[in-house]
Formats: C-alpha cells, sequence, structure tokens
C-alpha cells in the first residue's frame, strides 16, 4: 500500500499511522553511519549511544509520542534492525508484549520472564502496554518487496491475544503493508498485531525502533534502557 493510501489511518482507532518526512535523508544517512554495520538480525542498546539518545529525546519525536500518551514520554528502548539480502529473516504475526529491564525481580502482575541476549525481559500488565508508543523511523524506502511492516488494523483494541485469537484476527481482518519511504515514522501501539516477511530485494530495510512508555515501573524494577 502507497504512503498516500497509509494516510486514512489513525493510530487511535487502527493502532498505527504513518507520519511522512520525520527525518530528512540526510539524517537517515547520518543515524546509519553512527551506528555502523551489524551482523545479526538487530542491535539492542542503542539509547546509551548520545546520537541516539539525542535523537530519542528530540523536540520533534516528543511532539509526536505525547498526544497519544496520557502522560510525558520517556524512551525506553531502542533497536536497529536491518533487513538485507546478507541479513534477512521473517517475523511471524505477534504482540510486542515484554519489557527490557535491568534484573529480575519478582513482582504482582509482572510475567512471565524471559531472557533476550543476556538482558531479561518481562511482561507486564496491559495496562501498560496501553501507556506506550513505538516509533519505527525508516532510514530506507520499505515496501513489500523487502520485508516491510503488515499489520492488521484495529487488533491493538483487544489486549493480549491468544495463538487462536490471533489466527482468528488472520482470517477475519485483511492486513496492511505500512510502505514508507526514507525518513518516514511509523507509530502504533505495541498490542497491535504486525509480521514482515524476508526481503525480495537486494536493498535495505534498515529501522530505527524507539519505544515510548508513560508510566513508571513499579519499585524494584528498573528500565534496561534510559532512566530507572
Amino acid at each position: 500500500m502507497t504512503c498516500a493510501a497509509l494516510a486514512d489511518y489513525n493510530l487511535e482507532s487502527h493502532g498505527f499511522c504513518i507520519c511522512p518526512a520525520v527525518l530528512s535523508v540526510a539524517h537517515c544517512t547520518a543515524v546509519i553511519e553512527e551506528l555502523g554495520p551489524i551482523v545479526s538480525a538487530g542491535r539492542r542498546g542503542l539509547l546509551a549511544l548520545p546520537e541516539i539518545a539525542r535523537l530519542a529525546h528530540s523536540p520533534k519525536l516528543m511532539e509526536l509520542t505525547r498526544p497519544w500518551l496520557p502522560d510525558p514520554p520517556r524512551p525506553v528502548r531502542a533497536i536497529f534492525f536491518d533487513k538485507s539480502p546478507d541479513t534477512n529473516w521473517l517475523v511471524a504475526w505477534h504482540q510486542d508484549l515484554t519489557l527490557s529491564v535491568r534484573e529480575r525481580r519478582e513482582t504482582p502482575g509482572f510475567g512471565p520472564w524471559s531472557i533476550k541476549e543476556g538482558v531479561p525481559h518481562v511482561q507486564p500488565p496491559v495496562e501498560c502496554l496501553q501507556r506506550m508508543i513505538t516509533v519505527r523511523l525508516h532510514l530506507d524506502d520499505a515496501d513489500e518487496t523487502n520485508g516491510a511492516l503488515r499489520v492488521l488494523p484495529g487488533s491493538q483494541a483487544v489486549g493480549r491475544l491468544s495463538a487462536e485469537q490471533i489466527r482468528q484476527w488472520r482470517e477475519d481482518v485483511p492486513e496492511v503493508t505500512c510502505s514508507a519511504s526514507a525518513g518516514d515514522a511509523l507509530l502504533m501501539r505495541p498490542l497491535l498485531l504486525h509480521a514482515s516477511g524476508r526481503s525480495q530485494s537486494p536493498r535495505h530495510r534498515r529501522v530505527l525502533h524507539l519505544e515510548y512508555a508513560a508510566f513508571d515501573l513499579p519499585a524494584g524494577l528498573e528500565w534496561q534502557e534510559g532512566l530507572p
């Protein structure tokens, strides 16, 4: 689907929207150079990089996210994805259900726990996920040929879904391919069902994935990135 056609979708009703030209092409190039090449599907922990932290806290991104959250947002996670012929993968339909934290501490309402690349991750209550926004900054053009994100509009509104419920959503709701130009931002709710296919193109599909939260973690838990 073209960027123009995607203009009819909004974050409140559909769980996602495209914001065009959030970054200039020159800024995209600068971010790519700052991050450098990666040898796996993704690179995490990027809020520790000053340039990425400045971008995540920039007035432009804060202005994009603030209207959709009940309290001022804070960046809590940054991941760089580079889908290319050398690092090519597919992602099955899923919701983003976990937070990355500094250490495991049993907390009422939080769980189950898992470990990803040595970092503790935990599923929070759904109410926490509803107070989050993801910003996917496209550093390259993305379409159906190079693994652009696909979403099921409206699925963010029904909470955490079982495997059977996900299957039913796939049968009942037409998927939308979130084509984007370099510099565009895709805003989405973590609970929105999304997937992506393998790239069929020699082109890169680089995305800087930023997560913003508008809540404090319970005592004893600390964000892996960002402020405690």
